[in-house]
């Protein structure tokens, strides 16, 4: 359907049913009426199904399921509101959406929905269950005329062609693994770097003669194949020798006497065949057999996806990946979540805008300016990998120039009649530049782009009506090898000898493994000196006799993007950590808190400076939370750089071929400039797509305010700190195992023994205990051999430290290395909570149970206090703000606790939180044998809980004068507001 089509579809589905809304009668109708009308679904009868059955306690039926898409449909009347709650067969109050969440918990893995919509026929919610917490997407039956692609997902398969791909993709790789497998054991040391390297690039030109022969760049459908088949298995090794000679040979120079069957093959050229001391092993029947069935003639190379396979390939032949679980991909959908905002949509735009053109004349011009724009642009993705994100751009800017080329024919069987002998092509490989560390992935993204160039070529061809030479493949140069944080990315070609000449002289100091200790090793060199200027650099390149063809001018990309290697900053190696030390510097704060992925952010905002070039970078959402913000993005605005569209925190999965998704990482993409740019800003939140005033650090709409680590409230509220340290290797504290046994053989010892929890034992509500020996008289001590065996073992661990603050500690072996008791009933808030809860559960304990330093404490903690740290105002600012332990939430009281702004609420107010927040405490003591793990799980939360909650929430909602409608991110946006506030308040206060 065109998309004119689709408007006027939604507009007429929206006035029939706006006044419709049976859900007994109607919901089948509604549904495949959307399906099959507005969205465009041949057979909406089979695509979705209805009464679908789910065991619960009891059998139930979900109202919709659609298996192609895994959309699950809760569907309620017109008159049902999907905001509140109502009462279920059980007894239990859960709003739609809920209902429908505990339906697809139930739900084997294999069909679990991946997006839920709730509708009462005039109103859609739609949940994405990658944040099944997150706000949902709202989208009214009356706006659909302008809304209607918000709904795209429930019919968008990812179209079955790509699944295809995919699938044939992942199969490839399968054969590969196989015959590298197969190849391994034939070489005489298969462990040398020399036969991996030489195994590797074998691999690569077998991959390249196979599709070559299915894609028809050889010159006949089996031409590799039958040639290979003509030899015997002890000759097989010759023949590939010979072969891959002829392959890099032009055919002028060939041998006159060359045999036919290989002077058929084409010159290949692309350095593919190039020599370059690769070995090859003598065959076994099994790889014969291997190559020329399962290889060539039971597979067709030709429906590859390159983008998918480049990296399948690379992580099937890479030794780290295939002991980690074999290949893997990035999805083509998480590719396009970086170019589509940054430049897809805008391209797709604009050749829409000209589509629309009436006049043929006018068109075609415009048609052809767009074709050149599309051919003048450049992309850089510095941490290239096997190239998917250079593959997955050139096909889609490729797909774009052909539906231009189909445009100017206007329906001609003759293409020449329209071009002439003008080669209509102009998007072409040269305008993509990469940079890998890892020179086996070099070579296959340079593989994956040619075959993605000859996929695209023939589709161009079958447009045309011509044949379209593919071969000789042009020289690649504008993928390179080298370390991309010890390079100037304007000047590509020329990188490999950079780094040679300046190894050395880059390499100027030695660190710790804490940043702490700095050694310069030559101190005329400036620590942390970038390289010099390109001047400076060719003058003395030349001087080292290095080749000056290799020296490229300088590149002005117009977009730069990539997905850098993910290493935390507690995580890195020496060479990484050094890596961000000559990229930021030693002056810059806080640079050993820094990510590695945060040295592609200073190397790109370095380079853009005052340029056009914008840049997108997927990242680990550690680098938008917590201190790291302040760090990292203050100087990056202060220098210019502004974040034009973002992604917030979402699930980044690497596909596998055995596992389905691997374990998501949680990431972020982030997109910036320096240019003017007066388009709207764009936040992405799950299928919310949300046009922001300014996006600062955080990822939210508010103002470029950073959150500092304060070592006091900025409100007038408690103080809170972390709990006692034991530093005892477990000989302190005791499960409740350890301590009956303990007591059994010194029952004396029970005056010793305290009620002890870190984070994990508060919230499931696990025994624990320690040795609380503060104050203990040292005669009754003696007299306990095994509480005397315990401490001389914490002796032995701490002394056994290189740290000084734990070697002090060894000379108070009997207490905690940093003890903490309080001094009265406090709340205590854990340091460490999972994501899936929507509240961070916090509970008062009695002040005889020893805090560990998993938990903070507050004292004199008033249940106006409680109500306010268990609100949702809380919760928001603290998703917000904190750092997050893999994707758990990281609370803490530096960041989270003593920035967040109080409210300050009248007398009745406060007394509401007072009283609501008891009524939290009051539900909880209803269920005595129930862990907070339990009473705070999404699926088992009691009704009543869950109504104790919303009041608590309202009450605090109304003492900050914030509207009930509010999201939590206009909360977060208004606590921002407060927080600068105070902030320039205390400034002025402080002069």
């Amino acid at each position: 359907m065109t998309q004119s089509e689709q408007i006027s579809e939604a507009k007429q589905f929206s006035g029939y049913w706006q006044d419709k809304g049976d859900e007994k009668q109607e919901t089948q109708r509604f549904w495949i009426n959307l399906l099959r009308n507005v969205l465009g679904v041949e057979n909406a009868e089979t695509f979705i199904e209805f009464e679908k059955r789910v065991k619960l306690t009891h059998t139930s039926f979900i109202d919709a399921y659609i298996p192609a898409t895994k959309v699950l449909i809760e569907q309620k009347g017109a008159k049902i509101d999907l905001h509140k709650g109502y009462e279920q067969s059980d007894g239990s109050i859960l709003t739609p959406y809920q209902q429908a969440k505990r339906y697809a918990d139930e739900m084997p893995n294999s069909i679990r929905p991946d997006w839920i919509v709730v509708c009462n026929f005039t109103e859609f919610l739609i949940y994405n269950m990658e944040t099944p917490h997150a706000e949902p997407v709202q989208i009214l039956l009356k706006d659909l005329e302008k809304e209607y692609y918000r709904l795209s997902f429930i019919a968008d398969t990812g179209s079955i062609h790509l699944k295809q791909e995919m699938e044939v993709s992942v199969e490839a790789g399968r054969i590969v693994g196989k015959i590298y497998d197969a190849l391994l054991k034939q070489y005489k040391n298969p462990e040398s770097p020399h036969t991996l390297k030489s195994l590797n690039m074998l691999c690569v030109r077998l991959v390249f003669c196979l599709y070559a022969e299915d894609a028809g760049i050889f010159n006949s459908k089996s031409q590799f194949h039958d040639y290979m088949e003509s030899f015997r298995t002890e000759n097989m090794r010759q023949a590939l020798l010979q072969l891959f000679k002829v392959l890099d040979t032009k055919t002028e120079d060939r041998d006159e006497e060359l045999e036919e069957k290989l002077a058929a093959f084409p010159y290949v050229n692309g350095g593919l065949f190039t020599e370059e001391d690769a070995s090859i092993p003598q065959f076994s029947e099994e790889l014969r057999e291997m190559l020329l069935h399962k290889a060539s003639e039971d597979f067709d190379w030709s429906r590859i996806s390159p983008t998918i396979f480049g990296a399948v390939f690379e992580s099937t032949l890479n030794p780290e990946t295939r002991r980690s679980g074999g290949m893997h991909y990035t999805s083509i959908e998480n590719i396009h979540r970086v170019i589509d905002p940054l430049f897809m949509d805008e391209l797709t735009q604009e050749f829409n805008e000209i589509r629309a053109v009436k006049s043929a004349k006018n068109r075609n011009e415009k048609l052809a300016a767009f074709q050149k724009k599309l051919g003048s642009l450049s992309f850089l993705d510095p941490a290239c990998g096997s190239g998917n994100f250079l593959t997955e751009t050139y096909l889609s800017l490729r797909r774009l120039e052909n539906e231009c080329i189909k445009l100017r024919l206007g329906g001609q069987q003759n293409a020449l009649d329209v071009f002439g002998d003008e080669f209509a092509i102009q998007v072409q490989i040269h305008q993509f530049y990469g940079i890998e560390i890892n020179d086996f992935a070099v070579v296959v993204a340079k593989t994956a782009l040619w075959i993605a160039e000859s996929q695209m070529m023939t589709e161009t061809a079958m447009i045309l009506s011509r044949n379209l030479e593919f071969l000789p493949l042009k020289g690649y140069s504008n993928i390179v090898e080298g370390n991309a944080l010890r390079m100037d990315w304007r000047t590509l070609s020329s990188a490999p000898q950079i780094e040679a000449v300046y190894a050395e002289k880059l390499h100027v100091y030695k660190i710790d493994e804490n940043f702490d200790k700095i050694e310069v090793r030559e101190p005329e060199i400036e620590f942390g000196k970038k390289y010099k200027e390109l001047n400076v650099i060719t003058r003395e390149m030349e001087s080292e006799e290095l080749p000056k063809d290799s020296i490229s001018a300088p590149v002005e990309y117009d977009y730069i993007i990539g997905n850098p290697p993910f290493v935390g900053a507690r995580w890195m190696d020496k060479r990484q950590k050094e890596d961000v030390l000559l990229t930021f510097g030693k002056d810059w704060q806080g640079v050993g808190d820094l990510d590695y992925v945060c040295s592609w952010y200073k190397k790109a905002s370095d380079m853009i400076r005052n340029l056009k070039t914008k840049c997108a970078f997927v990242s680990t959402n550690s680098i938008c939370q917590g201190g790291v913000v302040s760090n990292l993005w203050k100087p990056f605005f202060e220098g210019g750089l502004h974040i034009d569209f973002a992604w917030q925190t979402f699930k980044w999965h690497n596909e596998t071929a055995d596992k389905g998704n691997m374990a998501a990482v949680h990431c972020v993409i982030v997109g910036f400039s320096t240019a003017e740019n007066s388009k709207p800003k764009i936040i992405f939140s799950g299928q919310q797509k949300i046009e922001a005033k300014n996006i600062n650090g955080y990822l939210i709409d508010a103002p470029n305010t950073f959150i500092d680590k304060r070592m006091h409230p900025i409100s007038d509220v408690p103080q809170i700190c972390l709990g006692g340290q034991p530093i005892d290797d477990g000989n302190l504290t005791l499960t409740e195992e350890e301590k009956d046994e303990l007591l059994k053989k010194e029952p004396q010892a029970e005056k010793f023994i305290r009620h002890y929890m870190m984070g994990k034992d508060f919230i499931d509500r696990k025994p624990r205990y320690c040795l609380w020996l503060m104050g203990a008289n040292p005669a009754e001590l003696r007299k306990c051999r095994e509480v005397m065996r315990r401490i001389e073992k914490v002796k032995e661990f701490r002394l056994a430290s290189n740290r000084s603050s734990t070697l002090r500690a060894a000379q108070t072996p009997a207490l905690f290395g940093a003890p903490f008791e309080a001094q009265s009933d406090y709340v205590a808030i854990p340091k460490v909570s999972s994501e899936n809860r929507r509240y961070v559960p916090m509970d008062y304990l009695s002040k005889e149970i020893i805090p560990g330093d998993k938990l903070f404490v507050m004292q004199d903690a008033s249940l106006f206090h409680f109500g306010v740290m268990m609100s949702n105002v809380h919760m928001a600012w603290m998703r917000s703000v904190c750092g997050r332990l893999k994707s758990d939430y990281s609370y803490s009281n530096t960041i989270v606790y003593n920035n967040f702004p109080w409210c300050n609420p009248t007398d009745v107010q406060k007394a509401k939180i007072e009283s609501t927040a008891q009524g939290i405490l009051d539900v909880r003591a209803k269920y005595p044998d129930s862990s907070l793990a339990d009473l705070y799980d999404e699926l088992t939360m009691p009704p009543e809980l869950r109504r104790a909650h919303q009041e608590n929430d309202k009450a605090v909602m109304k003492a900050y004068g914030f509207a009930l409608s509010m999201t939590a991110s206009d909360c977060v946006a208004e606590l921002f507001k407060m927080y600068e506030k105070l902030a320039k308040k205390e400034v002025k206060h402080g002069e």
